[in-house]
């Protein structure tokens, strides 16, 4: 047998009517609610849920303007704006019933009704109800986590004066549409930078779109950013929208842009310049309207001046620049932050971990964290998976020794190429070649990683 569901509520003022009714209903519905006077409404609906309201237009004797039904479908949806109603029609009603669908009645039965007929229109108005209930309980959970979201800098753990520095700006930068370029190690946060920008704009009802340029070949780029139509090229089997179209009227954020090409750097500032894409194989140009933000961790300055960074883009990417130090210019931050990471991990992997013990947070705090927040996020997530004890020890964390700090890195000499290019050749061999570790090291994805091994031919 099937188990019935749905409450209905049926306003009008024939005690036939309203007996027919019930009797049609109770076969198909869990309750069945009957009111012959209107005024009793507010009560119901304060007292209780309704799935669907059937309400009657007219409820004086010979009225036929409507009036009424007008007024108590206002006060329903007043009281529960989510509400269904059905109005309840004679035949010269059916003016005033299209009427009363423009005020928010969903749909209108004629008396007399068709049995078949009206239990469909039942049935169509429960799965209304049921989809306005979801869209309320989704935009009520989007509203929550968008308060938690806006707390000030709620995904950044620090009370360092370097740290004040980079919220005041973005309080300040936020509320504008300027294009920000954010500066910083790998592991610092660049991205967190970049949402919170969003979040707190005037876009941050819109999407943020992130796109990471360093995963992205050369042959791939116009394809991600500028989108195509089907038959562009072999593989496309059907239109596709470019990251630019997807993030228009939001944010859209551009990862490691300092490692594009000058040709690719060129097509990606015409965009920015005309404000419009054109998708491949296509000769139409779409407007569009984005926010744009830029990330690196290399010195662009000194690209332009070597020519190997566009200096009129850089000019377009920066109109507000923002710097985010290094965590070992922050020590003062490193204790709240692994507390932060402790809570999450504990909870994730279901460990009874209280605390770290003085000793370690010393310990912590004297590393040089090479690898920046990420590096510490895990090395904190590996000694929660891997220890046995309620405290985390020094001994939980197996971090380079001295001699291997960055600070104390030896160099032949300071062109930034030939410094990344021997990092990475030290690296690959402490892995032994292998690449996932390597990258995981320097901060980098994969792909990231294997541009830049192809780059110096390693």
């Amino acid at each position: 047998m099937v188990k019935k569901t749905g409450k209905i509520l049926v306003i009008d003022d024939n005690a036939d009517v309203l007996f027919a009714l019930k009797l049609l209903l109770k076969p198909y519905y869990k309750d069945i609610v009957t009111e012959e006077n209107p005024e009793q409404i507010p009560a119901h609906l304060e007292s209780d849920s309704f799935d669907v309201i059937l309400l009657d237009m007219n409820f004086k004797k010979d009225a036929s303007s409507g009036k009424e039904g007008f007024f108590w479908l206002k006060k329903i949806l007043e009281i529960d704006p989510a509400a269904v109603v059905i109005f309840i029609t004679a035949y010269g009603d059916v003016e005033n019933a299209v009427k009363a669908i423009k005020m928010g009645a969903v749909d209108f039965v004629h008396k007399p009704w068709q049995n078949e007929k009206l239990l469909a229109t039942i049935s169509s108005a429960m799965q209304l109800r049921q989809t306005r209930i979801e869209v309320n309980n989704l935009q009520a959970k989007k509203s929550g986590l968008g308060e938690m979201l806006d707390e000030p800098f709620a995904d950044f753990i620090g009370s360092s004066d370097a740290m004040k520095k980079v919220f005041e700006t973005i309080q300040k930068v936020g509320l504008t549409d300027a294009s920000v370029l954010i500066l910083g190690e790998n592991g610092t946060g660049k991205e967190l930078v970049a949402r919170a920008l969003h979040r707190n704009s005037l876009r941050k009802d819109e999407v943020f779109i992130s796109v990471d340029l360093g995963a992205i070949t050369e042959t791939l780029f116009e394809s991600e950013l500028f989108g195509h139509i089907k038959g562009a090229f072999t593989d496309a089997k059907g239109e596709r929208p470019g990251r630019f179209e997807i993030a228009n009227g939001g944010t859209l954020f551009l990862d490691e842009i300092g490692n594009l090409s000058l040709p690719l750097q060129s097509k990606l500032l015409t965009a920015i310049e005309r404000r419009q894409v054109t998708r491949i194989g296509s000769n139409k140009p779409i407007p569009i309207d984005i926010r744009l933000i830029c990330a690196t961790n290399m010195p662009l300055k000194q690209m332009s001046k070597e020519g190997r960074f566009r200096e009129d883009l850089l000019f377009r990417i920066n109109t507000v620049e923002i710097q985010i130090p290094p965590l070992r210019d922050r020590v003062e931050d490193i204790e709240s932050i692994a507390e932060h990471f402790l809570k999450i991990y504990t909870k994730k992997y279901k460990k009874n971990i209280r605390d770290f013990s003085s000793p370690t947070i010393k310990k912590l705090q004297q590393y040089r964290w090479p690898g920046n927040v990420r590096e510490l996020q895990h090395a904190i997530e590996r000694a929660i998976i891997l220890t046995d004890n309620n405290v985390l020890q020094p001994t939980d964390f197996h971090l380079a020794s001295s001699n291997e700090k960055v600070g104390e890195l030896e160099l032949d000499n300071y062109n930034l190429e030939d410094v990344e290019k021997n990092i990475i050749i030290k690296v690959l061999k402490k892995h032994t070649g292998n690449v996932s570790n390597a990258a995981k090291e320097l901060g980098l994805t994969r792909t990231s990683l294997y541009r830049r091994m192809e780059k110096y031919e390693l």
